[in-house]
Parts: structure tokens; sequence; C-alpha cells
């Protein structure tokens, strides 16, 4: 299903309009997103509460929690206020390891709460350039195996706790699972992985042909792709390694139940759905979905729309144990479309 024409030239020309040397213009970005991360407005629904994680260097990781409240109201009894949650999210922003933080996830992660009714805590992991792989991946492992012992909250049930990631941050997720399994400290049921980074080569001799398709006018670039894998990795050994690049992991079993999310436009979609089929054929649990129209991004477009719709009805369903189905059978590759 192609964009409009009118969207299509749209995207094309704000694309061509950006620079995509991240090398230089990470900053500005920064500084752009904080900017634009202060004219986020509360939800009355939800509560937001800012507590830290001590990493073991002693690093204090700022972390970011999001309750959704159950407010009820009768001129008999008053204001009753509630904590009404069915899990904990622990939620890995995007960003290219370099971009995003908490501050500009802030919406993103109250409508997460909201719409998934779970509590979500976000990560404000160490970033490049000035915190080189694995610093991001190592922040956020430490973050989940405190969740999962209890030691960051303690009403949290570990059978109901889930990773979730978007691009970057979607790397960071699949790479805590796998860390998860190999040093067998704790044991994630659940992730969902949002256009996920999950291979090293994004030049035009990939063998992804997204990367080749949609990698100069979609938003996100494939300079601007390698950019940002240029700022993380400090060697060219990094580029090998499993925990940077999980799709070159040659053992993918014992792994959360998973569900992936694509977008049609997104030079990432190939990798992200070879994951899902690695994942699959190594035996485990997965659900996979292009979302059509939808470009690497889109996750913080505003909730009306109805790409966003479509994700959050999925990721619901899923959540809740009753994935979507198409013909009858469960989904796997499923193509969805917006209204």
């Amino acid at each position: 299903m192609p964009l409009n024409k009118a969207a299509l030239a749209a995207v094309k020309t704000i694309t061509r309009l950006r620079s995509d040397n991240i090398e230089k213009t990470y900053q500005a970005q920064r500084i752009a997103e904080d900017a634009s991360a202060k004219l986020t407005l509360a939800s009355p629904r939800c509560r937001i509460d800012d507590m830290k994680a001590t990493a073991p260097d002693g690093y204090e990781i700022p972390l970011r929690v999001f309750t959704p409240l159950d407010i009820e109201f009768s001129f008999k009894t008053g204001l009753h206020v509630d904590e009404d949650f069915r899990g904990t999210i622990l939620f890995f922003h995007g960003g290219g390891w370099a971009n995003g933080d908490v501050d500009f996830y802030t919406d993103a992660c109250m409508r997460t709460a909201l719409k998934l009714e779970r509590r979500v805590v976000s990560v404000d992991y160490r970033r490049s350039p000035e915190h080189p792989f694995p610093a991001a991946a190592e922040d956020c492992y430490e973050v989940a195996r405190q969740l999962f012992a209890g030691e960051l909250l303690a009403d949290v049930d570990p059978e109901h706790i889930v990773l979730f990631g978007d691009s970057a941050g979607g790397n960071l997720a699949a790479v805590v699972s796998l860390l998860a399994r190999d040093r067998g400290e704790f044991l994630p049921r659940t992730q969902m992985l949002l256009y996920p980074l999950t291979y090293n080569d994004h030049s035009e001799m990939t063998i992804f042909d997204s990367v080749r398709e949609n990698g100069e006018d979609y938003i996100l670039t494939r300079r601007e792709i390698e950019g940002y894998i240029n700022l993380y990795l400090r060697d060219l050994a990094d580029y090998t390694n499993p925990r940077f690049a999980p799709l070159l992991e040659p053992d993918l079993s014992d792994q959360p139940r998973t569900l992936v999310m694509s977008a049609e436009y997104c030079p990432l979609r190939d990798e992200g759905e070879t994951y899902a089929a690695r994942l699959e054929a190594d035996g485990n649990e997965v659900a996979c979905y292009r979302v059509l129209d939808g470009v690497h991004g889109y996750f913080l477009y505003p909730s009306i729309m109805g790409l966003v719709r479509d994700t959050y009805r999925i990721m619901k369903h899923f959540l809740d144990g009753d994935e979507l189905k198409q013909g009858g059978k469960p989904a796997w590759l499923t193509l969805i479309g917006t209204d």
C-alpha cells in the first residue's frame, strides 16, 4: 500500500532538507529534543515518579516511572485515586543510542501506560558517543536485573514484566534478553521490539533490500544509521559482536515470547522481520506485524493517527494473550493497514 502522493512528497522533502551527518548533528538534535520535551503536558490519569538504579560502577541510572490511575469521584464519597495496572513494562527508548531520553519520550510513555494499562519504567541509559558500546546495553541490563529481583519496585511481579523498545531501544531489549539467558540472573517472559536494529551492515551492499529501498527518502536514512553506529561502537571488533547486532547470534533459543513490529517504509524493516523469523526457527513463540504506510519513528506521532492506534491495538492483544489472527491462524508476518 503506497503512501499517497502528497504524503510521499512531504516525507521526501523533509528527509532531503535534513542533514544526515549524524556525527556532526547529534548534539543539535539533542537540543531540539530537549525543547520539544518541555511542551509535554502531563495527564492527570498517570502518576509520574523519578527514581534511580545504581550501576555496578556506581553511576546512578535515572528512571522515570509512569503509573496509570483509576480516578473516581462522587459527592457522597469524594475523590478516590487508585493505581490501576496489570503488569510492568521496562522501556528502552530509541534515538540511535546517542539521542532520545526519558524527557523526550515522556508523552509516549504516558500514552503507553494508559493504553496498555501497565506501569511503565523508562530507562535513561548512558548515551554514546560519551559512553560507547556496551554502556547502554549494560545499563539496561542492570535496571532489568534489579527490577526482576524486586530491588526497584517492591510490588513488581517478575512474571508480568515486559521488555519493550523502539529502534535502538528495540535493539537494547533484544540484547538484554540474550544477556539474561546467558548470565542466568533473571528470565524475561515477554518482549516487544518496534522497528529494531538487529544487524551490522547498512551499506548499499547489505543483504537487506529495505535499506536500499527505504534508506534515502523516508526520514531515517542509511547514512544516519551508519553515523549512529559509528558513534556507538568503539572499534571494528564491535561490529561483529552479537551484543551489538543480535541477528549475528548463532543461537537464539530460550528467548522471551516476542512481538516484532516493522514499518513498511523503514530501512530496518527487513532485519527486524528476519530477526523474528530467526527467533521462531529457534523455537520461540513469535508474532510479527508490518505496519503499512509506516516510516521509522512513527510511534512518536499523535495517538489519533491510524498507525499509532493500530500499533497499540496489536500490542494490547499480544500482551493480553490474544494475538490478532489472519485467515483463522495465528499471525506471524501480518500486514496491518491504516484506517
